[in-house]
């Protein structure tokens, strides 16, 4: 089983920066889709960022695209989210997820992720 552990979170001012990891472990596919979802109290999930390890084509959200990078680390098996100009709205638990064995075709931010992290917490101060 996939295992997903996401760190980096906390808090920042608006028009702040962070940035997110997930390391990974677990994996039995060298081709895999990574997303970055985020979760606000009362609110559903929200798919961000998504990422193909085949040829890092990468998808956005339009409430983050131009703000928020995806990028991965294949050396390391690690994901990352750099967030930069932050809004008070960013507010949310983030969530790393997964999915093995798919083409690129598939991958984006609806795709079936099959794995999850434990979710790490960022706050923006307005």
């Amino acid at each position: 089983r996939v295992q997903l552990v996401e760190s980096g979170g906390g808090s920042a001012q608006a028009g702040g920066s962070l940035r997110l990891s997930c390391a990974a472990s677990g994996y039995t596919s060298n081709t895999n889709c990574m997303g970055w979802f985020r979760q606000a109290p009362g609110k559903e999930r929200e798919g961000v960022a998504a990422i193909y390890s085949g040829g890092g084509r990468t998808y956005y959200a339009d409430s983050v695209k131009g703000r928020f990078t995806i990028s991965q680390d294949n050396a390391k098996n690690t994901v990352y989210l750099q967030m930069i100009s932050l809004k008070s709205d960013d507010t949310a638990m983030y969530y790393c997820a997964a999915v093995e064995g798919r083409s690129s075709w598939y991958c984006g931010l609806r795709a079936m992720f099959s794995y999850w992290g434990q979710g790490t917490q960022v706050t923006v101060s307005s």
